[in-house]
């Protein structure tokens, strides 16, 4: 049975879901501030559901320390928010966001959403993993090394690095990279993926040059 955490402060909000959540069939828990979630046993849960908005820790600094731990940075996170402008948005990509859930939500947009996650979460742990010279990405681990080292990237970065080099010498548009890599109801800029693209090529230095962009098109791994 998935086991899925909702980290919120709204007692109201968290029986809401709870119930819906657990009609479904999944195992859910509950944690009413970011420093209660920590305490948890957090590697057993399969998706976490955080609020942004807390009292002293907020959502953003709960999802940067589970992304730094080995343990859970492979965890799904779905951010439940009020704010929608573009850089809250990129802060929480940034912080490894899965996906956003825009308050008030719909109950059925927020168990289509999770659904949609951990389907994307299933298919990326069967695949074989991936390598081109000393690039070597390892999507069970989540994790990408570059020689002896271990590349710090951000799920979404390595879900790019995953669709590529699992494809390469194919070129994505940024309407293809969108679909694959974030969820098709959010609000991502052209510049999002743009930045993402380059902060990418910086982390797995010197093969940053391997993904190329085809001006017009879109971008590829030639390797």
């Amino acid at each position: 049975m998935r086991q899925i955490l909702i980290v919120e402060d709204e007692a109201d909000i968290c029986e809401i879901l709870k119930f819906n959540l657990e009609n479904e069939g999944y195992e859910v828990s509950v944690a009413y501030s970011a420093e209660e979630a920590i305490m948890l046993n957090l590697p057993c849960f399969h998706l976490l559901l955080v609020d942004v908005m807390m009292d002293k820790m907020s959502g953003f600094e709960f999802a940067q320390i589970v992304r730094k731990n080995s343990h859970t940075k492979h965890i799904p996170i779905i951010f439940l928010t009020a704010k929608s402008a573009e850089q809250d948005v990129l802060t929480g990509f940034k912080a490894g966001a899965d996906d956003y859930i825009y308050k008030p939500f719909s109950i059925r947009i927020v168990l289509a959403r999770i659904q949609a996650v951990l389907q994307r979460h299933d298919f990326e742990d069967k695949l074989d993993d991936l390598h081109f010279e000393s690039l070597h990405l390892y999507p069970r681990q989540k994790k990408a090394m570059v020689g002896a080292h271990e590349a710090d990237l951000t799920k979404k970065e390595f879900e790019m690095l995953l669709l590529f080099m699992r494809h390469s010498g194919k070129v994505f548009s940024r309407e293809e990279i969108l679909h694959h890599v974030w969820s098709d109801q959010v609000c991502v800029t052209d510049r999002t993926i743009d930045v993402h693209i380059n902060r990418l090529r910086k982390k797995i230095e010197p093969y940053g040059d391997n993904i190329v962009t085809r001006s017009g098109y879109g971008y590829c791994f030639e390797g």
